[in-house]
């Protein structure tokens, strides 16, 4: 008997057709991947399922009975789980207190408390208990989302990018995980756009294009480039070859130790670094060991830098907020898409006026009409799927609204960029334009940091690698000395001492 059965799915939107008559089969105990670029029609699919959204038409069977879901809540009652790309998390409650509402409120909160340690620890997913979400990272709250779903022990277990901000080793301790829940009779289905773990992990795989099922195989039988061409319809471009040598000193960091902001924050320990334009810098290391506060002190939104400590392109901009970083030329790319990159509710329009200054007049005034074309410029330009400049940040996929704000900043021809998670979530294909559009940047005589817990990407773009741990950062190593293995042991704190201070090399 099959745990889950689609037939003929669809459902219509005003501006796009997300899923056109889609069928789907999950046996109990199976990994099976759902493969697709962004706007594919993945995370829909999954959302109905979970009866988040109700379909146009089509079927539901479930153990061999027909239902029809009306909410997340029957669905969990039924023994389905999910884990969205976007976090579903209450940001001024604490880690115990939004897996308890995610429970149904089921049990008193102390004992929440208590079994979410324990899980936390068993599957490898370390988290505090009480620690607020706010003060918590990207990959932390990752951990909440995926802890949260495995204390329900599901018949059927969603995950959309699951590991899109996991470090490789969480991702080891994640599978060993996900193949146990398997092997007791768990079904799950499996959303990612990194073709090797699902060749790794996933039993089998259905391929959405635009919507409809394009392919159903077994990933272990075929190579990453036929899984890729089945999604796409092409091969991803290959990177170009690095050239050129790094020029002007961009960004001169020295000695730069902040305390926590928050209790559960993390202090900044005499981080010290220099960045040159026509280089990128890559920074890696498991998410929460101080990326967060440091990206804080860059773009302006922590300013109790010491005089001294941060200058770019030699003026000292420690105290200065967002505003006049911008005019220096510092662009930032944070890793949170909606609620910072993006304000969900405003159109994409709207939302160029966050960091884009081109369609304001005199006197404040906004143009719209220059507005609206400055978003349409972008949605052309990096092949953004939306229903068009007045289309509402959170109406589109996780991988087109972050193509649309790193074009935003990509755009604005900056002379330092600050990029984290820059492919978080997207296809091979959006990744590839995204990783080249930096590449192009980083040519033209821009100065790129770049924070990603993806350790492939920071060695396929990355001059120089940094990593951080516990507050502080490792020496500069370059990229053709580095190797995940090596990273790895840094990540732990297990770095040698730099032999002389790396702004000496200024």
């Amino acid at each position: 008997m099959l745990r889950l059965e689609l037939a003929d799915i669809s459902k219509q939107y005003p501006a796009v057709r997300a899923n056109d008559g889609v069928h789907l089969q999950v046996a109990p105990g199976q990994i099976h991947a759902v493969l697709g670029e962004n706007g594919a029609g993945k995370s829909t699919l999954m959302k109905i399922i979970y009866g988040a959204v109700q379909p146009d038409t089509g079927s539901l069977r479930w153990n061999g009975r027909p239902v029809q879901l009306r909410s997340p809540a029957e669905a969990r009652a039924l023994g389905i789980s999910m884990v969205y790309q976007h976090f579903s998390l209450f940001e001024t409650l604490t880690v115990a207190e939004n897996v308890w509402l995610g429970l149904d409120r089921a049990g008193r909160l102390d004992g929440v408390r208590d079994r979410i340690a324990e899980v936390s620890a068993s599957y490898g997913l370390e988290l505090e208990p009480d620690r607020p979400v706010h003060a918590l990272s990207v990959g932390e709250r990752q951990r909440v989302e995926i802890v949260r779903a495995l204390m329900t022990r599901p018949q059927l277990l969603i995950l959309d990018e699951p590991t899109s901000v996991l470090t490789p080793q969480a991702v080891e301790k994640l599978f060993v995980t996900l193949r146990r829940l398997a092997a007791e009779g768990c079904s799950i289905l499996y959303i990612s756009h990194k073709l090797d773990e699902i060749r790794a992990l996933c039993h089998h795989c259905t391929v959405l294009r635009g919507g409809r099922v394009t392919g159903t195989v077994d990933p272990r039988t075929v190579d990453a480039a036929a899984l890729s061409r089945l999604m796409i319809g092409s091969e991803p471009p290959a990177l170009a070859a690095r050239s050129g040598q790094p020029g002007e000193l961009a960004l001169d960091v020295r000695s730069l130790s902040l305390p926590r902001r928050s209790p559960f924050g993390t202090e900044l320990h005499d981080v010290s670094f220099t960045l040159r334009r026509g280089e990128i810098l890559g920074v890696a290391g498991v998410s929460g060991n101080g990326q967060q506060e440091l990206l804080a002190a860059l773009s302006g939104e922590d300013t109790r830098a010491a005089p001294g400590s941060l200058r770019l392109f030699g003026q000292d901009i420690g105290r200065r907020g967002p505003r006049p970083r911008r005019a220096l030329g510092l662009r930032f790319v944070p890793e949170e898409r909606l609620g910072r990159g993006a304000v969900p509710s405003l159109s994409l329009a709207d939302n160029t006026l966050l960091t884009r200054d081109e369609a304001r007049g005199r006197g404040g005034w906004l143009r719209r009409g220059p507005l609206r074309a400055q978003a349409a410029a972008l949605i052309a330009r990096y092949g953004v799927k939306a229903g068009g400049p007045m289309a509402a940040a959170r109406s589109l996929s996780g991988g087109n609204l972050q193509k649309f704000i790193v074009g935003r900043e990509v755009d604005a021809q900056p002379a330092l960029l600050v990029v984290a998670q820059p492919t978080w979530g997207v296809d091979v294909g959006a990744a590839a334009q995204i990783r080249a559009a930096l590449l192009a940047l980083r040519e033209a005589g821009c100065a790129l940091l770049l924070v990603s817990e993806e350790l492939d990407e920071l060695l396929a773009l990355s001059d120089r690698l940094v990593v951080m741990a516990q507050g502080r950062l490792s020496p500069a190593m370059p990229v053709a000395e580095a190797s995940v293995e090596r990273l790895g042991s840094w990540m732990s704190g297990l770095w040698p001492q730099a032999p002389e201070a790396q702004h000496a090399a200024a």
